[in-house]
């Protein structure tokens, strides 16, 4: 003797109803999970930007100066010459002791404002970044001030033209 075929089937139809169930129970939670970090990942993304890189995003105004500091240069002046992707060649000047160059930017949305200058002094020669946002966003804050001084040693940032720290030499 068997279990009758009529048993079987129901046992079968009930199988599926219970197995559609539970399918869409979990598709139902699946959604709401997926829905769940997809928000979760958009917030913790606006966050970190924020945070982070503002200047990246809002376009912070910055003010940048470079300082003849030589000692004793008035025979023979310091020379200048910056350029930059979003003001172009900026022109060149001859800085006397204690003269300066100096000029206000504002980032770009992109986060790669950058503004290259040459100083030339008699037989020396250097290129260095005045601005880089990915170097200065964070350390010429808060006053928004990169200032240079620039000496027979070598050159000194300062973000408060107060305290003045060698980043690198001539050579």
């Amino acid at each position: 003797m068997g279990i009758p075929v009529k048993a079987l089937i129901a046992l079968e139809l009930r199988w599926l109803s219970l197995k559609k169930r539970v399918q869409h129970h979990y598709l139902a939670n699946m959604k709401i999970s997926t829905r769940f970090l997809l928000m979760f990942f958009v917030a913790l993304g606006i966050i970190f930007m924020c945070v982070y890189q503002p200047a990246h995003l809002f376009g912070m105004e910055f003010e940048v100066r470079v300082i003849n500091g030589f000692s004793n240069n008035s025979s023979l002046p310091l020379v200048i010459w910056c350029i930059s992707q979003q003001d172009g060649d900026m022109g060149g000047r001859a800085l006397q002791e204690g003269d300066d160059f100096g000029w206000r930017l504002k980032t770009n949305i992109w986060g790669n404002s950058h503004y290259l200058c040459t100083m030339k002094w008699d037989a020396k020669r250097r290129s260095f970044d005045a601005f880089k946002v990915p170097r200065d966003s964070q350390r010429c804050a808060p006053l928004k001030k990169c200032s240079w001084l620039v000496k027979e040693d070598g050159f000194y940032f300062s973000s408060d033209e107060v305290n003045w720290k060698k980043d690198f030499s001539w050579y």
